[in-house]
């Protein structure tokens, strides 16, 4: 069965595009008609695509990489946040900063920031501190929450970039094609294709669909990450199980060891027994060279 039914995508009004005077002459492949001025995006096609994507997805999950889900426009930013959060993944959902990705570096120290407001508000300094400096750090804590708080725990740069609406967040996705990140966006009929590495053609304006597609992307960070979580499982226990063949091995050398030991101590024995009965007789037994002479 597949991610997603064509009467998902039907009921959620997938397939409604923009303005006929609104498009992308780009688009052109991915358009299926058009009704009252309104282009029809062909489902077939978009069936197809969110397949591809949600394999890419998953693939990128499952080594290790995070995803990071982006979509500020006011009718994406529940199911951004909403999504992100159940996959245990990193979004941003209010105001794309500049340099988020390509100036990273500089992103972390005002997240270091936000954490340490964070951890003064936690540990008590705030009832320390006069009531205004405490009001300015509320009111920094708060600024600092709601455009890094979905990026706060991202140590580095994403393996993927899954965005909504294109066109609207150009400075994510010109950010990340820079850095040669890989791009996955619902595409809508007034978008660029060309600058997106994983096209799902779609209605990018409506609630129910960007809620749809998004939850299938978030499926695909979730299975991706089970199934990492399943192979380090598996390379664990067979650590464990070579341990145990170890173990098994030196004891099995060790019991094999003990008889050779106790059979040469006793043909050892033997020989002196041997060699003073022979001299009590007065037989001289040659060296080992003069025998084979």
């Amino acid at each position: 069965m597949g991610v997603v039914t064509m009467k998902e995508l039907l009921e959620a009004g997938v397939h409604f595009g923009h303005q006929v005077k609104r498009w992308n002459p780009k688009m052109k492949h991915y358009i299926f008609g058009q009704r009252n001025g309104i282009h029809i995006i062909d489902l077939q096609k978009t069936l197809k695509m969110i397949e591809v994507a949600y394999n890419f997805v998953k693939d990128i999950s499952a080594q290790g990489e995070a995803v990071l889900f982006v979509g500020t426009k006011k009718q994406a930013q529940d199911a951004i946040y909403e999504e992100a959060t159940r996959a245990k993944t990193f979004y941003v959902n209010q105001r794309w900063l500049g340099g988020m990705l390509t100036n990273f570096s500089t992103i972390k120290k005002s997240i270091e920031k936000l954490k340490q407001i964070e951890k003064m508000k936690q540990d008590g300094t705030f009832e320390r501190l006069p009531k205004k400096e405490v009001a300015k750090l509320e009111k920094r804590l708060s600024k600092l929450e709601k455009y890094l708080g979905g990026i706060k725990d991202m140590e580095r740069l994403p393996g993927a970039v899954y965005v909504v609406d294109p066109k609207k967040e150009h400075i994510a996705v010109a950010e990340a094609r820079k850095l040669k990140i890989p791009v996955v966006a619902i595409v809508d009929t007034n978008c660029d294709p060309d600058e997106i590495d994983y096209i799902i053609p779609g209605n990018d304006d409506a609630i129910r669909a960007i809620k749809l597609i998004t939850s299938i992307m978030a499926n695909a960070v979730i299975e991706g990450k089970e199934l990492l979580s399943k192979a380090i499982s598996e390379e664990e226990m067979k650590g464990e199980e070579f341990g145990e063949v170890e173990e098994e091995v030196e004891e099995v050398a060790e019991k094999e060891e003990a008889p050779i030991e106790e059979e040469n101590i006793a043909k050892l024995e033997e020989d002196i027994v041997l060699e003073e009965e022979l001299e009590k007789e007065n037989i001289i037994i040659p060296e080992e060279e003069e025998v084979l002479e």
